[in-house]
Parts: C-alpha cells; sequence; structure tokens
C-alpha cells in the first residue's frame, strides 16, 4: 500500500505526517521507519519510531538509490511494517514528476512484495501531479 500526501508549500503535510507517523506507532504491530534528510521531523516523533537522516550517509541521491537504501533498510530488519518518506523530491533530489510516478510504480510492486506500507510526503502542487502520483492520494 502506498499513500502520497501531496500540497505546496505551507498547506500542512507535515503537521500531517507527523500525526499519522505518531498514529502508526501506536497500531501497528511492527516498526516504523521514517526516512528524511535533515533532521526536520526529528523532535517531533516518538521515540520508538526509527528515524534516519540520508545526509548521515555518504552516498549520492537520486531515485535509484533511495529505492536501494530502502531494500536495505528491509533487509536488515524484517519486522518494519511502515516506511515513511519527508519530502521525496528533496531526497531524491530531483522534482521530475514523472520520475516520482516511476519510482512510486517500483515501490508499489516492492510494497505488494513485502508487505510494507509506505507513506510519502510530496512537496509540490497537486495539479501538477500526473496520474502516476495521483492514484497514491
Amino acid at each position: 500500500m502506498i499513500k502520497v500526501i501531496m500540497g505546496s508549500r505551507g498547506t500542512g503535510k507535515t503537521k500531517k505526517m507527523i500525526e499519522i507517523v505518531n498514529k502508526a506507532v501506536n497500531e501497528e504491530a511492527g516498526n516504523v521507519v521514517c526516512i528524511e534528510k535533515g533532521q526536520n521531523l526529528r523532535y517531533n516523533l516518538k521515540f520508538s519510531v526509527k528515524l534516519i537522516d540520508v545526509s548521515e550517509y555518504p552516498m549520492e541521491l537520486n531515485y535509484d538509490t533511495v529505492f536501494a537504501y530502502i531494500c536495505g533498510v528491509y533487509s536488515g530488519n524484517y519486522d518494519i511494517t511502515h516506511i515513511f518518506i519527508d519530502s521525496l523530491y528533496k531526497l531524491a533530489g530531483d522534482d521530475n514528476a514523472d520520475h516520482a510516478a516511476e519510482f512510486l510504480a517500483k515501490l508499489e510492486r516492492f510494497s505488494e512484495a513485502t508487505g510494507i506500507k509506505f507513506t510519502i510526503m510530496i512537496s509540490a502542487d497537486v495539479a501538477t501531479a500526473p496520474e502516476g502520483i495521483s492514484k497514491f492520494f
């Protein structure tokens, strides 16, 4: 399952993401992971969330490396039930909506194979979302 939270800057996406992450920690039986670039959410999430700041790791970020990183995180912990991604465009260093849609299609197949739920935040106008993104609203 993939869910996308999308909206322009200042539309309340971060607040909504924080609420959903903290609710998932309380309700889900497995581990909850949140991947971000920087430390935007660090003080707002419950301590049991595995918060990963990818900027701490020396890697070139793009959609392929983000996907590989997610696979690596999962391979180290099969108890993960939900992965949250804060600011996908910022994380991947690419704000091309078509590239993001391709990434989401690949992630959807991974989700179906593993049972992991994904919630992804994208900072952009909803009207600019192609079908490959909007189908996850």
